[in-house]
């Protein structure tokens, strides 16, 4: 059998980061594969059941819709994408993951109406046309078939912890409490809820909280650009909020690693990682008490707060206590719940199956 994988969001965050850990226990299976992407970013790929059809078209493209190598990839068995953007003219049994529906439960966050249109088209398609649908919450799996309905099969993959961070579970951090932190991982769109992290921020401020915030990634790299929260941030002390710029896996680890704590004030996740990295890194975690994060986090020593509560979030924030706990333990426990190696298997079986 031959596999094709959609492998264009290979180089990028989020989607891209869950292609990256699955592919290679999905390339150490005995089937043949095509990978459709950029040749300079995956080119480095080196296995002997591979062949690779360089691709440069954009996600969401009317080339895509057109133009895509549709002929080569029709030469296969099957097709598998970690997305929902599936190009027209495949007709060979298509597989699907669709992480979340976040855009049709808070369409605000999408800045036009035909990108929100492009989008439900897709969508609705993905679920009309795939053999079975991958999600990573039975949450997600919840709102897909509150929209689509509940005939096609879907299966709960959950996530996982990426390598970079796993090949460091040994490794017991220092903290570093001489300029302690609270870190923020995410970008300025709505259901990540930044803003309400610096209302709450602000408050605890002014009850005398010592710490400061950061905020991982550059602007240019937050997927949208909110003025509203810029000028917000310009109103506290110089240096109580810092923006990081671009940061490699290797200075992200270290920066969770040596934080009082990560917060993640989401309105709405499929999955949401962060909040497990910094458990697995042994630093506590502060999530909001919306439904997928107590799914996901029930077994865990999370923190919650009331969802888009900024004062109850600023009360958790000056009584929070670093608990001593066996890291170890609870490490072996995630890696346990939480594997790519599982998630690639699950994607696997059921492309054999079908």
């Amino acid at each position: 059998m031959k596999i094709a994988i959609d492998c264009r969001m290979y180089s990028q965050s989020g989607i891209g980061t869950y292609l990256r850990e699955i592919l290679p226990y999905i390339l150490k299976e005995k089937y043949e594969f095509l990978l459709i992407g950029d040749m300079y970013k995956i080119g480095h790929l080196e296995y002997e059941n591979i062949e690779i059809l360089h691709c440069k078209i954009p996600i969401f493209s009317v080339k895509e819709a057109i133009g895509f190598p549709v002929k080569k990839i029709n030469e296969c068995d099957k097709f598998y994408t970690p997305n929902y953007n599936i190009p027209w003219g495949i007709k060979i049994p298509i597989f699907s993951t669709i992480h979340d529906v976040v855009f049709l439960d808070m369409p605000e966050i999408i800045n036009s109406y035909i990108g929100f249109k492009i989008r439900k088209l897709f969508l609705k398609r993905a679920v009309k046309i795939s053999e079975v649908i991958f999600t990573v919450s039975n949450f997600s799996k919840s709102r897909i078939e509150k929209y689509f309905g509940i005939e096609k099969k879907k299966n709960v993959t959950g996530n996982g912890i990426s390598n970079h961070i796993i090949e460091h579970k040994h490794q017991i951090y220092d903290k570093n409490y001489n300029e302690d932190y609270i870190i923020f991982v995410g970008n300025f769109k709505k259901n990540k809820g930044l803003k309400i992290l610096l209302d709450a921020f602000e408050i605890a401020k002014k009850n005398g909280y010592n710490k400061k915030l950061i905020i991982v990634g550059s602007l240019e790299n937050f997927r949208t650009k909110d003025d509203v929260i810029l000028n917000y941030i310009k109103k506290f002390s110089r240096g109580d909020v810092i923006f990081t710029g671009y940061v490699n896996d290797e200075k992200l680890r270290e920066m969770i690693s040596n934080a009082f704590a990560l917060v993640q004030p989401s309105l709405y996740e499929g999955f949401g990682i962060p909040p497990l990295e910094a458990l697995f890194l042994g630093t506590e975690a502060i999530v909001s008490d919306i439904e997928v994060f107590k799914e996901v986090y029930s077994d865990l020593p999370v923190r919650y707060f009331k969802t888009e509560d900024s004062k109850n979030l600023a009360e958790v924030l000056i009584k929070l206590k670093r608990e001593s706990r066996d890291l170890y333990e609870m490490r072996e426990f995630i890696l346990r719940k939480f594997s790519y190696e599982k998630i690639a298997q699950i994607i696997i079986n059921d492309l054999g199956k079908h």
